[in-house]
């Protein structure tokens, strides 16, 4: 089709069809015209695409990455794109399987990350190596890593990652939180530090906080609780009593929320943030190698009725305890995914309480996931190569 016939189009009709028409669709009508591909590619018919599908479907899909052992040490990490069928927990492939890319495919797999989405953007990384992913249109770029070192004689660890959207500045924002202490044969524990490093996408580069945020609580790793959310990342942090730790993308300040009353440090239990019925839950799960009492060890899923006011925690279930490892995610408001000690993918239904093994399997504790909308979300270009365009992973 020629652009001169393209162009006798209403353009306010072809909007109105393309809303409606699949990412996967409106990357094939690029190729069309020019007009078509300068649409398309246009941020305002991005940003009506995806606030209209937001807003009017439940069409979502999700990322599953899980890794696998090839040989002694060395293991394959594949990312899974999936969608459910008539029911809610008969999931089946949209695509074939992609290898991740550049990530390590060592035993430090079950380290890696997946953040967001954000607007349909998602974030792998295995705290050191940082890839921008779209699932829906493929397209991924490995950013720039941020030259941050520290003295002889002391070890830099990265304890926190997070990823979420500046509203303000227009800019996509990845925070890591450094931990800098002493190592042997220095053991220099006393000048220990925290470290907060930002990378701006407006502007493609990795910066400092210029404050040293000393007197921050001890950040911790679980593989399902950092999570962007109301403009904030949060993290599981300790100072004298449990917190969760929340930066603000805008501000790029900190500020704490507590746990409910009854979660203790010493109660040998694990948590996950998940996001159910729009609202921030935390799960509180037996830790994984503890020998499980049924009478006691229930996991229990907390609702923040109001986000921000820690007097709104609600217990909203408690259920017999499984065999997992940890959560994973919330699918269709009511499908607990979660990875059993083995390696399997299972399902709980909080509606009906029932149980379900998927058939989904990986190396013990390298499930990730993320449940997402598509979106025509451009990968942000590196600003000293202009013309290095973001590559595709090919199905």
């Amino acid at each position: 089709m020629g652009d001169e016939i393209v162009e006798k189009l209403p353009k306010d009709i072809v909007i109105y069809i393309f809303l409606m028409v699949p990412v996967k669709s409106l990357i094939r009508f690029k190729c069309v015209s020019k007009v078509w591909y300068t649409l398309i590619q246009s941020s305002t018919f991005i940003n009506l695409h995806f606030n209209r599908t937001t807003a009017t479907t439940k069409d979502e899909y999700m990322l599953v990455k899980r890794s696998f052992k090839e040989e002694s040490n060395r293991f394959r990490s594949v990312m899974s794109f999936l969608s459910g069928g008539l029911d809610d927990d008969d999931l089946y492939p949209v695509s074939p399987d992609l290898d991740v890319p550049y990530l390590t495919t060592t035993n430090s797999c079950t380290f890696h990350r997946i953040m967001g989405p954000c607007n349909g953007l998602i974030v792998l990384t295995d705290k050191i190596t940082t890839v921008l992913f779209n699932p829906a249109t493929r397209s991924y770029r490995l950013l720039q890593p941020g030259l941050f070192g520290c003295p002889v004689g002391f070890h830099r660890s990265i304890n926190g990652v997070g990823f979420g959207f500046d509203s303000v500045a227009n800019s996509y924002k990845i925070v890591r939180i450094a931990e800098v202490n002493g190592e042997p044969p220095f053991y220099c524990y006393t000048m220990r530090e925290w470290k907060v490093e930002i990378y701006e996408s407006s502007v493609d580069a990795w910066r400092e906080q210029d404050q040293v945020y000393r007197q921050l609580p001890n950040v911790f790793w679980y593989p399902c609780f950092e999570m962007f959310y109301k403009g904030a990342s949060h993290w599981f942090a300790h100072a004298n009593t449990m917190v969760i730790l929340c930066f603000d993308m805008i501000t790029e300040t900190f500020r704490r929320m507590k746990f409910p009353n009854t979660c203790h440090f010493q109660d040998e239990n694990c948590y996950s943030l998940v996001i159910l019925n729009d609202s921030l839950t935390l799960i509180c799960y037996p830790y994984p190698e503890k020998v499980v009492e049924h009478e006691k060890d229930f996991m229990e899923i907390w609702i923040m009725m109001e986000y921000g006011v820690d007097e709104s925690w609600i217990k909203k279930y408690s259920i017999t305890p499984l065999s997992i490892e940890t959560p994973l995610a919330v699918w269709k408001d009511h499908l607990l995914l979660l990875e059993s000690r083995s390696g399997s993918l299972i399902s709980y239904d909080l509606n009906s309480g029932v149980v379900k093994q998927l058939n989904l399997h990986c190396w013990p504790t390298s499930f990730r996931i993320a449940v997402y909308k598509e979106s025509l979300t451009l990968i942000p270009e590196e600003r000293e190569h202009s013309t290095k365009c973001p590559k595709i992973l090919e199905s």
